[in-house]
């Protein structure tokens, strides 16, 4: 196994020697880095970083570190997150009745392509509880209806407590959540199948074929109140033609669709991301 490191994510205002200070920090003790990423936006004034160290050697505890790095981000008005690689995350994968990105998630999973538990699936049909089965995690049939959506919502947040989730996946959840639920839970990613801003709502490859495109796209982001408009992780396209109905869209797309969010979910794992607005940078 390799050895544990910790990673910092961290922005604040531009200024001169930002480097120096959060590396000087990591040296002065007798911190390695093996990661480093920077990047400055300059339209917003903001300078944007992701530093991995080991922990083998590192002179200050684990209980330590936040608090040092709380004082070095309050002299720099910097927002900041620390993540340790020996955390394994908890995941919450919620589905409707479409089973792609579900199953290609948990094919994932067993092939280790991302350190992650994964012991509860949520979904508002019963249809694929047996898939839920067959890789061990606990299934729950929440139906959603509009007289049932706060007392459903509260449930839901009832379970993601219990069960310690640290992330949801809504793999093709075919529900809106409410800004209620978010503002309790907003650690949520979702796959849209189309290449976002265009097309956003429902049935996007409908409204692709009609406006007859020659690329349909993926997208996942961030789930935020306003429909389909959270901060994006990830996207990718694929060529269509005039040959292709709406049945070719579908199939196209759903090979994305995977991809895409599969792609998402491991970057986040990764400590890979940093929202700041309604953008993010993933660090590479």
């Amino acid at each position: 196994m390799k050895s544990p490191t910790a990673t910092l994510l961290f922005s604040c205002p531009d200024q001169r020697g930002l480097v120096a200070k959060i590396a000087n920090f990591i040296y002065c003790h007798n911190g390695n880095i093996i990661h480093a990423d920077h990047h400055t936006d300059f339209a917003a004034g903001l300078f944007l970083t992701r530093i991995e160290w080991q922990l083998e050697g590192f002179d200050l505890s684990r209980e330590a570190i936040a608090p040092t790095v709380a004082s070095l981000a309050k002299s720099l008005d910097a927002t900041w997150q620390l993540h340790f690689s020996d955390r394994v995350p908890r995941l919450s994968i919620w589905v409707s009745r479409q089973d792609h990105c579900l199953l290609d998630l948990l094919w994932r999973h067993e092939a280790k392509e991302f350190l992650a538990e994964i012991p509860l699936i949520i979904s508002n049909h019963p249809d694929l509880k047996a898939i839920a089965s067959q890789f061990g995690a606990d299934f729950y049939h929440m139906p959603i209806t509009k007289a049932n959506k706060a007392e459903q919502e509260a449930k839901q947040l009832e379970l993601l407590n219990y069960y310690q989730i640290d992330l949801v996946v809504l793999a093709k959840y075919m529900q809106v959540l409410s800004a209620d639920f978010l503002s309790s839970f907003n650690n949520v990613i979702n796959i849209h199948h189309s290449f976002l801003p265009a097309f956003a709502g429902a049935k996007p490859y409908h409204q692709a074929y009609q406006r007859g495109v020659k690329i349909i796209g993926a997208t996942a982001h961030y789930v935020t109140p306003d429909l389909d408009a959270g901060p994006i992780i990830e996207q990718d396209v694929v060529r269509v033609s005039h040959r292709d109905d709406v049945d070719d869209l579908i199939r196209k797309g759903k090979d994305l669709e995977r991809m895409v969010l599969a792609r998402a979910v491991r970057s986040h794992l990764q400590n890979r991301v940093l929202v700041y607005g309604d953008r993010t940078v993933v660090f590479a």
